[in-house]
């Protein structure tokens, strides 16, 4: 149809000899472009948005439902572990059918940023919600909940005043009484990687050299498991994502076992987060930029962080009341795609170490 009415046109202004050249030329400048627009389908941002998401669906389908329900955009999802998404992402290329992707740690976002899987986004509101550092400094991804991960004690055996930072656990005094999770657990490849960054590489070993002799037990697979290894008197100190205490207060609310925040005269506490970014062949990236935003707006926040006990990353929403009564805490600022950028070197010195 649409090169039956171009070719009626273009003869009917045609009069010499060399019509049928013009109007090949004419008919491929013009009727061309019009049959790949005729049969192109668009994508809107009010099409499904489709998610990889590491966080368990738990976690996020009530945020998705919600989200439907205020914008009619329909998310599609899968969850998995952050590596296997990852490799997923970099298998499919410009095939993939992920529009944004969801995943826990800086480290792993930081990979995903890396690889090239997520494209920069510019975005004036991602800016204004999610503070300089907690998001990429390409803008590839952005934080949407904080995990703090600190000291935790025996109520019934630590006197809290002992406690200060990381590195005092590494004091003889500590020696039989620390508990850890194994080096392989991104958490504290990240610790480790930010210990470097601002301590260096010779002093963060030293630490870890500590750590390692001072411990009660060998490292826990888990950090429930390691702070349940606590309240049992196995050990008498540990270092834990805060959540995961939460969590267990919410089954266990007399649990024996305290809540330190660590380096509150030096650094801060270590922090980290869970985040998102839009995938660099999103075939919906309007509607992956919405679903993005609405996250880190003040309105989802609140449900973001309080589903898994963790902080919001946008300053301006109220923390969970069960957070609030573990009091305000000093987190150290460095940008946590620090953890990312120093892993290797992390990984290497716990190994040096040996921390298993």
């Amino acid at each position: 149809m649409i090169i039956i009415g171009c070719s009626i046109e273009i003869l009917s202004s045609l009069n010499h000899s060399r019509c049928y050249m013009k109007l090949f030329s004419a008919l491929r400048r013009i009727c061309v472009p019009l049959a790949i627009a005729a049969f192109a389908v668009p994508v809107y941002a009010d099409d499904p948005v489709t998610v990889y998401s590491a966080r368990q669906e738990h976690l996020i389908k009530p945020l998705f439902d919600r989200f439907t329900d205020e914008t009619g955009i329909e998310v599609r999802y899968i969850t998995d572990r952050a590596e296997p998404l990852l490799a997923r992402l970099r298998a499919e290329g410009r095939n993939s059918p992920a529009d944004l992707l969801i995943t826990v740690d800086a480290g792993n976002l930081w990979q995903a940023g890396e690889a090239g899987v997520l494209r920069a986004t510019e975005s004036e509101q991602l800016m204004e919600s999610i503070p300089e550092h907690l998001r990429d400094p390409e803008n590839r991804w952005f934080g949407l909940s904080v995990r703090a991960r600190t000291i935790f004690y025996s109520t019934e055996r630590v006197d809290p005043e002992e406690l200060s930072t990381y590195a005092d656990l590494a004091d003889p005094r500590w020696e039989g009484r620390l508990c850890l999770r194994t080096s392989n657990s991104v958490y504290n490849q990240s610790l480790v990687a930010t210990m470097i960054a601002t301590h260096g590489v010779e002093q963060t070993e030293e630490v870890v050299r500590g750590w390692v002799n001072n411990l009660a037990a060998p490292p826990f697979s888990n950090d429930t498991a390691q702070l349940e290894a606590i309240a049992a008197g196995q050990c008498d100190i540990g270092i834990s994502n805060t959540y995961y205490y939460g969590r267990l207060l919410d089954k266990e609310p007399d649990l024996p076992v305290g809540l330190h925040w660590a380096n509150q005269d030096a650094e801060g506490v270590h922090v980290n987060v869970s985040g998102a970014g839009i995938t660099r062949h999103a075939k919906n990236p309007e509607g992956a930029l919405q679903l993005l935003e609405w996250l880190a707006s003040e309105e989802a926040q609140v449900e973001f962080g309080a589903a898994n006990r963790e902080y919001p990353a946008n300053p301006n929403v109220e923390w969970d009341p069960l957070l609030q009564s573990w009091g305000e805490y000093e987190a150290a600022v460095i940008n946590v795609a620090e953890a990312g950028r120093l892993q290797p070197q992390a990984v290497m010195l716990m190994d040096r170490a040996g921390w298993r």
